[in-house]
C-alpha cells in the first residue's frame, strides 16, 4: 500500500540533511498547512494516524529534528536544543513558502511553537499543544532525564514493549501488550545489528541534561505572542509536566484557548484518543 505522504528532506544551514513527511491534502489546497511537531525522544511516526487523517482536508508536513528519526545526526551535541530546532524548521517553512500555519505540537513541540510565535508573532493561525505550556513541573523534568539517552536495545519487538511499559507505565496504566507495541513501533527502529534501539541520537541528552538545556527561558513571554490565537491544550491527567495550575494561567491569557483533558494518560497523549481528535477536529473546523 502507498504512502499518505511523499518523504522529502531540506539542508539546515550548517549542513545536515533533515527529513521531513509531506501529505499533500486535497487537490488544489491552498489554505495554512498543519505544523506537527514532535517531541524530545520522538520522530514523524508519532503522528502518522493523525497526520493521515488531518491530511483529508489540509496539506500537513511533519519534520524530524536534527538527531531523530531519517534526520542526519549533529557532529556536535550544543545543536541539541530547541532554538536550533527551530532555526531548522524555519529553513524549512521558507524553502516551502510557508508564510502561515497551523501548529500541532508535542512537549518539545510545543516549546518550539512558542519560539516561533515570539520570533514572528501572528503567522500561527491556529495550534494544538500537547501536554506542555510555558511552565514546566520539575517531577517531569527529572523523570526525562532519568530515561533519555541510555542508549539500551532489545533483540525482539516483545523485549523492546516490556522495557517501555516498566518505564513509562505510570504514564499509560491501562494500556496492554498491543498498545506498547505500537508505542515501540513509533519510538525505536531495527538497527544495522539486527537488534532494535531507540531511533534518536544518545546525545541529545546532554544538553538537555544540563541546566540551561532542558528548557528555554522566559517562556511565559513567548507565550504572550499566542494571546487571542485559537488554540487547544492537550493535557493528560496523570501528567508530571503540565500541571492543572498552569493549564488555568494559560487560559486566563489566552481567551480563545480550550482545553481537554485526556483520562488515565500521563506525558504525553497521543493525539489519536477520542476527546484530543474531537478537539482538534473543532478547533481546525474554524480556521
Amino acid at each position: 500500500m502507498a504512502n499518505a505522504y511523499d518523504d522529502a528532506t531540506w539542508t539546515s544551514t550548517d549542513g545536515l540533511t533533515l527529513y521531513y513527511r509531506d501529505y499533500a491534502g486535497p487537490d488544489g489546497y491552498a489554505g495554512p498547512p498543519v505544523l506537527c511537531l514532535h517531541g524530545l525522544t520522538r520522530n514523524s511516526r508519532d503522528f502518522a494516524d493523525l497526520a493521515e487523517h488531518l491530511a483529508q482536508s489540509r496539506r500537513v508536513i511533519v519534520p524530524e529534528m536534527r538527531g531523530r528519526g531519517q534526520s542526519d545526526y549533529a557532529p556536535t551535541s550544543a545543536t541539541y536544543n530547541p532554538l536550533q530546532y527551530v532555526a531548522d524548521v524555519e529553513v524549512l517553512l521558507a524553502q516551502q513558502n510557508i508564510d502561515r500555519f497551523i501548529s500541532v505540537g508535542t512537549s518539545m513541540g510545543g516549546l518550539m511553537t512558542m519560539l516561533m510565535a515570539a520570533a514572528k508573532p501572528g503567522r500561527i493561525a491556529a495550534l494544538v499543544m500537547n501536554d506542555i505550556g510555558p511552565e514546566i513541573d520539575t517531577a517531569g523534568i527529572e523523570r526525562i532525564a532519568g530515561y533519555v539517552g541510555q542508549g539500551r536495545s532489545y533483540p525482539t519487538w516483545i523485549h523492546a514493549a516490556r522495557s517501555m511499559s516498566s518505564v513509562h507505565g505510570s504514564s499509560f496504566p491501562d494500556y496492554d501488550l498491543e498498545k506498547w507495541l505500537e508505542m515501540a513501533k513509533r519510538t525505536l527502529v531495527v538497527s544495522q545489528n539486527g537488534r532494535i534501539s531507540y531511533d534518536y541520537d544518545m546525545a541529545i541528552a546532554e544538553p538537555f541534561k544540563e541546566a540551561d538545556g532542558a528548557a528555554p527561558p522566559n517562556l511565559w513571554l513567548a507565550y504572550e505572542a499566542l494571546r487571542d490565537v485559537p488554540m487547544v491544550l492537550v493535557r493528560g491527567e496523570l501528567s508530571d509536566l503540565l500541571t492543572a495550575e498552569t493549564v488555568a494561567q494559560m487560559a486566563a491569557r489566552n481567551l480563545a484557548m480550550t482545553s481537554v483533558t485526556v483520562p488515565r494518560v500521563g506525558h504525553a497523549p497521543t493525539l489519536d484518543e477520542p476527546e484530543a481528535r474531537a478537539a482538534i477536529d473543532a478547533l481546525l473546523d474554524k480556521v
